[in-house]
């Protein structure tokens, strides 16, 4: 997983100078790099990132971390940018941040911390460099670079200048390889803990957090082996903790909270199970276990990577203990039900499942797996209602489609089975397919009804099948 987050993000970097190379003929220099030039730039970025599908998938983790840094953000209403916090699907120890409001935090890097306010800590930090223009001023320093550098630059900061990254570069004769070992001026880091600092105390969290997390992450320096560790951009940790603990001393004296929003176990335990690597969830889970045999969130996550490896008596057993101990918890329901029906047991399922749609209705597995359970038992007038509500929520899921026309198929509406279909493998990109279906499901339909106009609608055009768009995907039919 590292090394394939590593390999995209620096062909994302490699794009970046190419793009970047056609401002680069207007004789633009980094000293005019302007506000827009920053936003253009970080959401380039982003976009590239985003499209790469390597940000953490559960909506939990991703809201918990951008509800920390709004909170951040909300005693300061002097910014340029609008802020956007990502977590990024990777073991390795590290945070970064990009021109334009973007911070970066990987997964690793969560499941390090032991309190709310050290992730709070290393997002104020990243927001400090970002609200200071950092990068900006590193920029304007020089009179003769263009913009088209600054992305090699920037590459070379978060990425460590890998050999790929460095042809690149010097393919488009922009700069050497050691101009690709950018790293923040202790000045720089200096301001950004001053500023971070009094992000966090502002916000009401605990100061010492932002010194403990960097004592933690000096552990753990050489932690990542196939991306740059956190201080391979943020030098002079020595420095930074006499600094920080200098401030603390004199003047943030007053203790503030550990948690303010709260659930960061539970945000751990979700991304430990997502991991790759069962033995080292298994691992993980155990050791705390050994030292907190009671507590749910290593029961939970214990009893999810048990089921996957096939070792449902003990599966069970835990997800069975964890509820005694939080009964109310909707996650350990719903988990627990997605087990059982994927074991067979339906009415199992279907019991558990209920009662986590009770204690949230808005969970999309919840109402997912409902929906499957209830097709199962051939209730599907319930099955149609889950899948309906889930189709609400989630328009952009591809699967629920299919789901959505074979059922329609099994209640003998064949109109509505075709026109799913139609969508279903419109989504898919397949679109000799999906004309097929939408025009079978048009003889079902009067052409004045609402049904036959969103029909219409669906049916592919030649901009939806432009293989600048599709690539290569038509070819499957």
């Amino acid at each position: 997983m590292k090394s394939d987050t590593h390999h995209i993000i620096t062909k994302i970097f490699a794009i970046f100078v190419a793009i970047l190379c056609l401002h680069a003929s207007s004789g633009l220099s980094l000293a005019s790099f302007t506000i827009e030039d920053e936003k253009k730039l970080g959401k380039e970025f982003y976009e590239k990132l985003k499209a790469k599908d390597l940000f953490a998938k559960n909506p939990k983790v991703n809201k918990y971390v951008d509800r920390i840094g709004h909170l951040l953000l909300s005693h300061d209403k002097k910014s340029f940018f609008d802020f956007t916090f990502s977590v990024i699907n990777n073991p390795g120890i590290n945070a970064f941040a990009t021109p334009g409001g973007y911070v970066y935090i990987y997964s690793g890097l969560i499941e390090l911390t032991e309190n709310e306010d050290q992730l709070a800590g290393v997002l104020a930090h990243e927001i400090g460099h970002i609200k200071a223009r950092h990068i900006a001023q590193t920029i304007d320093k020089s009179k003769k670079i263009n913009i088209a550098t600054l992305a090699a630059i920037l590459a070379g900061a978060f990425l460590g200048g890998s050999g790929e990254l460095t042809a690149a570069v010097a393919s488009f004769s922009m700069a050497t390889a050691t101009t690709l070992n950018l790293k923040y001026s202790r000045k720089h880091e200096e301001e950004a803990d001053r500023l971070g600092m009094s992000y966090l105390v502002e916000t009401g969290y605990n100061g010492e957090g932002m010194l403990t997390f960097l004592k933690i992450m000096r552990k753990y320096e050489f932690y990542s082996n196939f991306i740059p560790s956190y201080f391979l951009t943020h030098p002079g940790t020595g420095d930074r903790i006499v600094y920080l603990d200098g401030l603390l001393q004199t003047r943030y004296t007053k203790k503030g909270a550990e948690s303010i929003v709260g659930g960061l176990e539970r945000v751990k335990t979700i991304l430990v199970i997502d991991r790759k690597d069962l033995d080292s969830s298994l691992r993980y889970f155990q050791n705390i276990l050994k030292k907190d045999p009671n507590s749910p969130n290593a029961l939970y996550g214990l009893a999810v990577i048990q089921g996957k490896l096939g070792k449902t008596m003990d599966s069970f057993a835990n997800f069975h203990r964890a509820i005694s101990l939080s009964p109310d918890d909707a996650e350990i329901l719903r988990d627990l039900g997605i087990s059982h029906f994927n074991l067979g047991n339906t009415a199992d399922a279907i019991d558990a499942l209920q009662k986590a749609h009770s204690i949230d209705e808005k969970d999309s597995s919840t109402i997912f797996y409902l929906g499957r359970s209830y097709e199962t038992t051939g209730d599907y007038s319930a099955s149609l209602r889950f899948y309906e509500e889930f189709l609400k929520k989630n328009p952009d899921d591809i699967p629920i489609y299919y789901n959505l026309a074979m059922l329609y198929g099994k209640i003998d509406m064949p109109g509505e089975s075709h026109y799913h279909f139609g969508i279903f493998f419109k989504k898919k990109h397949r679109f000799k397919s999906a004309l097929f279906h939408f025009k079978a499901a048009q003889a079902f339909f009067p052409p004045d009804s609402e049904m036959a106009g969103k029909i219409r609608k669906e049916i592919p055009t030649s901009r939806d099948k432009h293989p600048a768009n599709h690539g290569d995907e038509r070819a499957k039919d």
